[in-house]
């Protein structure tokens, strides 16, 4: 079942969602701040033009003593000159209102009357009137607490300008800016008062955040492409880079010219960034290198293992062909022929599980060593002309055993490689029968293993068409009908079959190494 594997998100696309999830954090931190600042900023500036116009608004009533007009309950010519004065502060300024107040009893806070208020031209021609000294304030104007305030101010004489706000239905939020109006005796005689209104802060508030949103998300999106550039350049690039040229390594371990080809490719990199990547790339760089030389080391190693190891099956092999001086180029001929017979298995699709490209390699590699049990058989017997005794052949016989145990011992030396299995193989049983008439154990059919059905044919050929000091070479006809004379009892059938189907490539074999034998 195939394995779903998810992909994350990318370093890209992980330090984008970061920087923006990042900076519109801080954005907003910042446009909350700067909401409450602008706030109040906006509040002082509204308290100080409140208190600024009052100011000036009281220096000129001040000049026309105006406290005596309210402590006589009076209006004299200078009232309504004092009146225009006033209307024109409230004309060339944002105050919503202008007015003086005084109380009648000022212990009663519902006896509060109007001493003055002001008018601008449009308020005029629009119907607006002028109200004058002694008019009591309509019943709900101020609220009672902010009468109390403005009745306490009265009371104590408070000579500084002083703020408070105010709500109504009608009006909303108001600013309220008063002062106490003293006459030339000293005594306080009534307040001036102006009303700014502020529900116009909101607005400016409101107005202010969307412009900071707007400039927020512009910094965001600059400082995000900025830093995803700068990131690209100094991180995900070489980080990628690196990636790939590791990837490509990884991809091509076994094969030693792309692994130096990688390995050069990522050097070649020259990232010099002065940081962990950089630390990273020289790491990866330094690992691949030198995994590229230690796997060549291992490989020329491993070639000089099996070359040394092919060497002392062969010169063992020839220790044994030396000391039979009838073999000749046995080894080599029925190596030859082992090859062949395997070969033509493998084409045919003759017992496909076991024939792979391995079997095969250790088969014939380890085919010379299928007589080195004659090494333990004395030279008299190796090289008698006559016929074997009785004796002499169960001598002659135990080769096969010896030749088990020589290999099973170095099988236990070694750890028991491939190709020494088929060498105790071969060494073993290359002189069973397919009808189960052979030594040294009788095995019969596919009991026998496949390697040593097949060193068996090649063994009897090269015997038939090799001169021994017992006999004449038989000619190649001859030994072909007693090879096929054979099959089924003493070879396995698909092993003759492809072997001389294949009888061109033996006679070349034979032609090559009979030549090179007779030289």
């Amino acid at each position: 079942m195939e394995k779903n594997h998810r992909r994350g998100l990318s370093i890209k696309a992980l330090a984008a969602v970061y920087s923006v999830i990042a900076i519109f954090g801080l954005a907003s931190v910042v446009v909350l701040i700067g909401y409450h600042l602008f706030g109040i900023n906006v509040e002082r500036n509204y308290e100080k033009y409140a208190t600024t116009v009052l100011e000036y608004a009281y220096t000129v009533s001040d000049e026309y003593s105006f406290g005596d007009m309210i402590a006589a309950r009076e209006m004299p010519d200078r009232y309504e000159e004092m009146r225009e004065h006033l209307n024109k502060i409230k004309e060339s300024s944002d105050i919503g209102y202008l007015y003086a107040i005084y109380f009648e009893d000022l212990e009663d806070i519902h006896s509060i009357t109007y001493a003055i208020n002001t008018k601008t031209a449009e308020e005029l021609k629009n119907g607006g009137k002028y109200t004058y000294l002694g008019t009591p304030c309509e019943a709900g104007s101020f609220e009672d607490e902010t009468i109390q305030i403005l009745q306490q101010a009265v009371r104590n004489g408070q000579k500084e300008c002083a703020l408070l706000e105010g709500y109504s239905q009608e009006y909303g939020h108001m600013l309220n800016g008063y002062k106490v109006i003293f006459d030339s005796t000293g005594q306080a005689a009534g307040l001036l008062c102006v009303e700014i209104n502020i529900n116009n802060i909101s607005k400016e508030r409101n107005h202010y955040v969307r412009a900071i949103v707007l400039f927020a998300a512009a910094f965001t999106l600059v400082v995000t492409i900025a830093y995803i550039l700068s990131l690209e350049y100094s991180l995900i690039d070489p980080i990628a880079r690196i990636t790939h040229a590791a990837k490509d390594f990884s991809k091509n371990i076994g094969d030693q010219k792309a692994m130096d080809e990688s390995a050069q490719k990522l050097a070649k990199l020259d990232i010099q960034t002065k940081n962990e990547v950089g630390d990273l790339y020289k790491t990866i760089s330094k690992m691949e290198t030198d995994m590229a030389k230690q796997l060549s080391d291992i490989r020329q190693y491993a070639e000089q293992t099996v070359k040394m190891q092919d060497g002392l099956m062969v010169l063992m092999a020839d220790m044994v062909e030396t000391r039979d001086s009838d073999t000749g180029t046995h080894i080599q001929k029925t190596a030859a022929y082992v090859k062949i017979i395997l070969e033509g298995l493998q084409k045919k699709g003759y017992y496909k599980e076991i024939v792979t490209p391995q079997y095969i390699e250790d088969v014939v590699k380890s085919a010379p060593l299928h007589d080195v049990g004659k090494i333990n058989i004395s030279d008299t017997i190796l090289n008698k002309p006559d016929k074997l005794t009785t004796k002499e052949f169960e001598t002659m016989k135990s080769h096969t055993t010896w030749g088990k145990k020589i290999i099973d011992k170095a099988i236990r030396n070694v750890g028991g490689e491939n190709y020494l299995r088929e060498a105790r193989n071969m060494a073993a049983y290359h002189h069973e029968n397919w009808n189960g008439k052979g030594y040294p154990e009788g095995l019969a059919g596919e009991e026998i293993p496949l390697s040593a059905r097949i060193m068996a044919v090649a063994d009897v050929f090269d015997a038939l068409t090799s001169p021994r000091v017992y006999k004449p070479a038989f000619p190649l006809e001859e030994a072909v009908r007693i090879i096929k004379e054979d099959v089924g009892n003493k070879f396995d059938p698909k092993c003759v079959e492809v072997f001389l189907e294949a009888m061109p490539e033996v006679q070349e074999v034979m032609k090559r190494l009979n030549g090179l034998e007779n030289g």
